[in-house]
């Protein structure tokens, strides 16, 4: 296959993180799609248009599956699989089950500005004490359901930006915050990783997996000038960059 023909089969499969859903790739998609790449974006069980559908069965395993489902049912192939934030675990999940069941359909795993984990991490493992236990005490209230989004300043949002993600965000599916990921690590490291940082300003709970993919072998890291929801505050930047990473 040639490396235009490889580029005409690729496809780019966006997962939003957490509180989101597909909505928050709106500046991106019709960047991506105009340059002639195949883009789909996924919302995930419990959030955005499909927070009707939260309940206490929702949990890590329905947002793989909900990823793989959409795989499956737009015959992808070579896919570019990217992750924002929580995403970064359904990635992990969904590239260890189809690498496992279907070897060959993914192409590579971005991961951005997202949880980098190891087999047996949940979302909230490397969170700090006094971040799961809030986290904790708001799904506690809601009868352990769900806990609610922060304010969109936490991701370096402003002014209208910052009242658009306020104004569409929608409270999380609280099983995945607690749920362990059991994964073959080799497996997922079979597949060429791609970890963009969104640094300015950084998101503290990102911190630990930003040094991880610099001490690990194997990793492509690039660094992007913007806050923890790049596709509102630089969708241009972000959309090129991923553009950049299909192409490799």
């Amino acid at each position: 296959m040639s490396a235009s023909d490889a580029m005409a089969d690729t496809a780019i499969v966006l997962v939003h993180g957490a509180w989101h859903g597909a909505w928050c790739w709106k500046r991106v998609l019709p960047l991506l799609r105009g340059a002639g790449i195949e883009t789909h974006a996924v919302t995930l069980t419990g959030v955005g248009e499909r927070a009707h559908l939260l309940s206490a069965d929702v949990d890590l395993h329905t947002h793989i599956q909900d990823v793989v489902g959409l795989i499956e049912a737009e015959e992808l192939r070579r896919v570019v699989l990217v992750g924002h934030s929580y995403g970064g675990m359904v990635i992990t999940g969904v590239a260890d089950r189809l690498e496992r069941d279907q070897p060959g359909r993914l192409a590579r795993l971005v991961y951005l500005d997202a949880s980098v984990p190891s087999p047996g991490d949940s979302w909230s493992t490397p969170h700090p004490p006094e971040t799961r236990q809030a986290r904790i005490d708001a799904a506690t209230a809601s009868g352990g359901l769900s806990f609610p989004p922060p304010d969109a300043t936490v991701f370096g949002l402003e002014g209208e930006d910052r009242v658009w993600v306020n104004r569409r965000q929608t409270p999380q599916p609280f099983r995945v915050y607690q749920q362990p990921l059991e994964f073959d690590a080799a497996r997922v490291a079979s597949l060429p990783r791609t970890f963009i940082d969104c640094n300015r300003p950084a998101l503290p709970t990102i911190a630990a997996a930003r040094k991880r993919v610099r001490e690990e072998p194997g990793w492509q890291v690039f660094e992007l000038a913007t806050g923890h929801d790049p596709m509102v505050s630089e969708p241009e930047a972000l959309a090129w960059m991923l553009l950049a990473i299909s192409r490799a």
